[in-house]
């Protein structure tokens, strides 16, 4: 397999994947229908949601899955005032693995881009952070997500947002006209994080800003194990924001080759394998799964992920 090829493949099971989460609030009234996940919102497994493992029967994985390592710690992240400034469906749908909003302390009239927006959680809550004089673009490939989104635009009365579809390797933006470039636990979802960087800083004005907050691989200590190879290709594992993470130094190294400066990476949780693959691992990633130990496990974090880009 080429490494195009690779790279549409990976693209296409992460568009379903998050295709299939959307669907999951928006029929949660459905029932068992093939097109349906669940009958009530619940956070998704770290495998990919599929007619075989989606809601009912046996032959699901769970019949109610637990929340992911990126999932169960990152949603804990907003606090209850910002859950209560937003939609429901918004805050049913946050699969990210920290609150960049807070991160990246976004002023009154700035220009936010959030890569990879989903339901529209982080866009809402920044353009309540930039206000009427700021504007906060969402990006999303996800044809389902970009609808969820806009519903929870049209519901939360916020007319200072916009949703792009496009994808993060090739933003559909011109050079130079954002100040802030937020990210919830999409970078390592990529499978071409050099392009994702490089264009992130094409559209960030000078002395602009990337916070990002991400699952990355610790740097090894002496003695510690390294990622099995059958992690690192694991497909499904990747759609779980697993296999594509970036050990911190390849991350710090692919921001300073992109432009950027005072390249920080900030550990704010580490995950055991029960994060990583819950109790209930089965289905197609068991085995590559499997080999998450919880001295394998121990190397993902989630972290927050600071950059800037030089005035000159």
């Amino acid at each position: 397999m080429s490494t195009t090829q690779r790279h549409q493949e990976i693209q296409e099971q992460v568009r379903e994947r998050y295709a299939n989460a959307a669907r999951q609030v928006t029929n949660r009234a459905c029932g068992c229908d093939a097109t349906c996940c669940a009958p009530e919102p619940v956070a998704i497994s770290i495998l990919p949601i599929t007619d075989d493992t989606a809601c009912c029967g046996p032959d699901c994985c769970a019949t109610e899955p637990t929340a992911t390592a990126t999932e169960a710690f990152g949603a804990a992240l907003y606090s209850d005032a910002e859950l209560a400034a937003i939609p429901a469906d918004a805050a049913a749908i946050s699969l990210g693995c920290g609150n960049p909003t807070a991160l990246a302390a976004l002023r009154a009239g700035e220009t936010v881009l959030d890569l990879g927006s989903g339901g529209g959680i982080d866009v809402l809550l920044s353009a309540q952070r930039v206000g009427p004089t700021g504007k906060a673009y969402g990006l999303d490939m996800t044809d389902e997500m970009l609808a969820l989104a806009r519903e929870n635009q049209r519901a939360a009365g916020v007319t200072n947002v916009e949703f792009l579809k496009g994808h993060i390797e090739a933003i559909p933006l011109p050079d130079r006209t954002i100040d802030v470039i937020i990210s919830n636990c999409v970078v390592n979802l990529s499978p071409d994080k050099d392009a994702v960087l490089r264009e992130a800083y094409r559209v960030l004005k000078a002395g602009g800003r990337v916070a990002i907050s991400d699952v990355v691989i610790r740097d090894a200590a002496p003695g510690e194990p390294p990622i099995p190879d059958a992690v690192r290709h694991d497909v499904e594992l990747w759609t779980g924001c697993i296999a594509g993470a970036l050990e911190a130094g390849a991350y710090r190294a692919k921001l300073a080759a992109a432009g950027f400066g005072d390249v920080e990476i900030q550990e704010v949780h580490r995950y055991t394998a029960d994060d990583i693959c819950g109790s209930d691992c089965c289905g197609a990633a068991a085995e590559s799964a499997g080999q998450v130990t919880d001295d394998v496990a121990s190397r993902f974090i989630s972290a927050f992920v600071r950059a800037t880009k030089p005035v000159a």
